[in-house]
């Protein structure tokens, strides 16, 4: 499916470097357009809220938790708090009383789902991939790779078959400059404070490098998956929770050249002068 989006402005073509297998510059290409837009941080926000409040399942209480119980208030004269009690004195029904009810308990008719209009979350997908070319924003998330690289990194094709082990493609992300990234990420992993560590999310793990490759069955996929931080995506679903964890632009993006031409193929630009 080809995706149009018309915008406003000029846009300035990008022409970055291509390397090669040797983590060399092999040539010179040009990105498409949409990577010129500019950065809109709220329509990002917004866009990553509505792809992940998707993925959140509605849950609710038991209207009667809390509240079977044949507890009723003693009233006044004994000297203790009008609260309804069982026959031993003990509280119950009250929200403040221990297996009493919740006070504003949640409810599965509420609506958690933030929606967002098709043309405003296609524009923050080529927002947020914008905002891949841009190395301040990149160093701004906290990311870390060689300053004389060009953004976003574009890698030859060959690269998704002659790679696939995981020791090789950390020879050739150190030859990159990349490497330094998943280090980051991999001393950063930490144990999650609160009961968070007891309902299956006892790590925190900070983003590091999103590889966008033209398909999963290629042999690079499996070199870098398991890798600290690193998010494998490719042109078909691609998203701004992959460009953009937590909604915030700017995550160090590394394409195999299929994809970017696929994405390139995929989303079209149409600049009104």
């Amino acid at each position: 499916m080809v995706y149009k989006l018309l915008i406003p402005a000029k846009l300035v073509e990008k022409k970055v470097n291509l390397y090669g297998l040797d983590g060399s510059v092999t040539g010179e290409i040009t990105l498409p357009k949409f990577f010129s837009i500019p950065v809109r941080k709220d329509i990002i926000r917004r866009a990553f809220l509505s792809a992940f409040t998707a993925m959140l399942q509605p849950k609710g209480r038991d209207p009667m938790a809390g509240r079977r119980t044949s507890a009723r208030s003693w009233g006044v004269g004994y000297g203790i708090a009008r609260v309804p009690r069982l026959p031993n004195g003990r509280a119950a029904l009250v929200s403040f009383a221990r297996g009493g009810r919740r006070a504003f308990p949640p409810r599965v008719d509420e609506k958690i789902h933030e929606e967002v209009n098709k043309k405003e979350r296609i524009y923050a997908i080529l927002s947020a991939l914008s905002a891949t070319s841009d190395p301040v924003l990149v160093r701004m998330r906290g990311h870390l790779f060689r300053s004389d690289l060009t953004l976003p990194v574009v890698l030859v094709g060959e690269v998704e078959d002659s790679i696939g082990k995981s020791r090789e493609a950390r020879v050739f992300l150190e030859k990159l400059g990349l490497w330094m990234d998943i280090v980051r990420s991999s001393e950063g992993t930490g144990s999650r404070a609160g009961k968070g560590k007891m309902r299956g999310r006892r790590y925190v793990e900070p983003r590091s490098i999103l590889f966008v490759v033209s398909s999963y069955s290629k042999p690079f996929v499996k070199a870098v998956r398991n890798m600290p931080g690193v998010d494998v995506a490719t042109p078909g679903n691609i998203s701004v929770l992959h460009l953009a964890p937590g909604g915030v632009p700017g995550r160090l993006t590394v394409f195999t050249l299929p994809a970017l031409e696929e994405i390139g193929r995929k989303y079209m630009v149409i600049s009104l002068e």
